[in-house]
């Protein structure tokens, strides 16, 4: 075996694996092995902040498939990038986050930057690897790198610092990947006798779809069988805009003729998706899901079979995989559902119609509390847009091969109904954690992963607030993307439920704030405000020819009234009851 130091060990085998390119800060704990990245063929992208940096990762792999890779310094640098790690998690993006530590005969002693960091990552990783012993290096990086992949989710390498240093005897391991199958033959074979006895059977479209690259064989299932396709909460990309037979998303902010259509479903075929909660409940007045169909669930975790929702039949698979497999065992067997195909069309043609001309309409919220805020602030703000308005423009305007991120809040979230996309690995959003400032750095990511797609980011001001220093990562390093950002001056989401439940007794939720075009042109970037509806598809497409033709990152800063969408979390929320004399008001 060759010999090496281990920080040669840990380079080596990180380019074993693929890895060139990481996000991070630089910090002393891992600045002998970050010496010798360049040599390697690994560029290291400086970011403002650490959890940026494993935004970024998670972006870069999602629109990749391959690995992202972040790494900071111990202690701080590393704690900064829990909350990133924890989104990466629920996408069920393959990042590895190396985390440097305190050195071994310092461990304990309370020292500077010390702290505990496998606990803090427990949670949110498939994997942690930790080097307990310098020769061990490229073993445990290895490991790192193929649990990622193979289990589809982040993983931790833990070194310590002081076993960058010596002298060891190492050979680079080769990456193992799996070669992942349909799942088991009486499940696929269940599944297809259920799917010959369908009336209406529905496919929903799930993440594990793009993830198998898996979307022609879902396609063509849904072809087969002339089934509707619905999209799983928040992978709009999960299936064709333009295919007759894909319906839009379920969930939060989702579409009605998705909603609708499953409801009649008798057999739902769940493709690659957990069926999260969040993800299937009551939406728009409608209490969708089909509590009597029978489930065929496929997903590449057998954890996930049946856990949230009763399923008739559980299949252990790859999507792509277990999608081709029922394709073929389906063959030519007659199919209940055939006598109803033409029907069926009809049917799924007319509710997409009725749900378009409901967006058209749909021009601004009509709560009482949104045409309140409407009237009481006409003259102050003029002709500031609302959002519902906003949001169509800026679906019209969207150029080909685009890929958009979403933060969390409540623009945010009626962009749901409004985002279609025409190919996979298109569209980024936090997922079940929901935390804020997620959209922008992600999009840096995703960037950087694919420099020739258009790179658009949506965040309202709170959130946009918690991200827009890494403007300073996009010019610096010349990462050309288009951030849009909806500025209502206001916590949407949260201040939804003040006005439901709590008798507008508003509370921490002002955000007053100057203007995000002009601090995007203070730190270098292009800056843009727009208050005119007819302005909106202008702006954007605008910013995306400075990204695309002249590598500039340009910041739309959409002016828009305070009207608010639907609550977030009706369900978690109940009417307050007070018992002390002092707060009887407070009802």
């Amino acid at each position: 075996m060759p010999r090496m130091t281990p920080s040669e060990a840990f380079v080596e085998t990180m380019v074993a694996q693929g890895v060139d390119t990481l996000f991070g800060i630089m910090g002393s704990a891992f600045m002998d092995a970050m010496d010798i990245f360049a040599p390697a063929g690994i560029t290291m992208i400086p970011v403002v902040h650490e959890q940026g940096a494993a935004h970024m990762a998670d972006g870069y792999s999602r629109v990749s498939g391959r690995h992202g890779v972040c790494i900071g310094q111990n202690g701080p640098g590393i704690s900064n990038c829990v909350t990133a790690i924890a989104a990466a998690y629920w996408a069920h993006s393959p990042v590895v986050i190396v985390t440097p530590e305190t050195g071994t005969m310092g461990q304990g002693l309370g020292g500077f930057q010390e702290a505990n960091q496998l606990p803090m990552f427990e949670e949110f990783t498939k994997y942690q690897g930790h080097v307990n012993n310098p020769a061990r290096m490229a073993e445990f990086t290895a490991r790192c790198f193929d649990r990622a992949l193979s289990e589809m989710g982040p993983t931790q390498l833990n070194i310590p610092r002081d076993y960058f240093y010596g002298e060891i005897d190492c050979e680079i391991p080769e990456p193992m990947r799996l070669d992942r199958g349909p799942g088991g033959e009486a499940s696929l074979k269940a599944a297809v006798d259920l799917l010959c006895e369908a009336v209406n059977p529905v496919i929903v479209s799930g993440g594990g779809v793009v993830m198998s690259d898996g979307v022609e064989e879902c396609k063509a299932l849904a072809e087969r069988l002339g089934a509707p396709v619905v999209n799983s909460y928040l992978h709009n990309d999960s299936f064709p805009a333009s295919h007759p037979l894909w319906c839009g998303p379920l969930g939060y902010q989702g579409s009605k003729a998705a909603m609708k259509l499953i409801s009649k479903a008798d057999v739902v075929i769940a493709l690659g998706t957990r069926l999260g909660p969040f993800g299937t409940l009551p939406q728009h007045g409608l209490d969708y899901w089909p509590t009597n169909a029978r489930i065929i669930q496929v997903d590449a975790d057998h954890k996930m079979l049946g856990l949230v929702k009763k399923i008739s039949v559980g299949i252990c698979g790859d999507a792509k995989a277990s999608a081709k497999a029922l394709l073929s065992l389906l063959g030519d067997r007659s199919l209940t559902c055939d006598a109803t195909r033409e029907t069926r069309a009809a049917d799924i043609a007319a509710e997409k119609a009725a749900w378009e001309k409901e967006l058209d309409e749909w021009t601004h919220e009509r709560d009482a509390y949104s045409l309140d805020m409407i009237e009481e602030h006409k003259n102050e703000e003029g002709n500031w847009l609302h959002p519902r308005q906003v949001l169509r423009e800026l679906e019209k305007a969207m150029p080909e091969n685009v890929m958009v991120s979403t933060d969390i809040g409540n623009i945010n979230s009626v962009a749901n109904s409004y985002l279609r996309f025409e190919q996979p690995r298109s569209f980024l959003a936090p997922m079940s954690f929901g935390n804020c400032g997620y959209a922008f750095p992600t999009m840096i990511g995703a960037k950087v992963a694919a420099p020739d797609r258009p790179a658009i980011s949506y965040a309202g001001d709170g959130a946009w607030a918690m991200s827009m220093g890494e403007i300073l990562t996009c010019v610096r390093h010349n990462i050309p993307v288009t951030a849009v950002v909806f500025h209502n001056r206001q916590w949407g989401a949260e201040k939804k439920n003040q006005v439901d439940f709590y008798n507008r007794r508003f509370i921490a939720g002002e955000l007053e704030s100057p203007s995000f075009a002009e601090i995007a042109r203070a730190m270098g970037a292009e800056g843009v405000t727009v208050d005119q509806l007819d302005d909106v598809g202008a702006a954007l497409n605008k910013a995306v020819d400075r990204q695309m033709n002249d590598g500039k990152t340009t910041i739309v800063e959409i002016m828009c009234t305070r009207e608010l969408g639907d609550p977030f979390r009706r369900d978690a929320l109940k009417k307050p009851v007070r018992l002390l004399d002092k707060y009887k008001d407070y009802v």
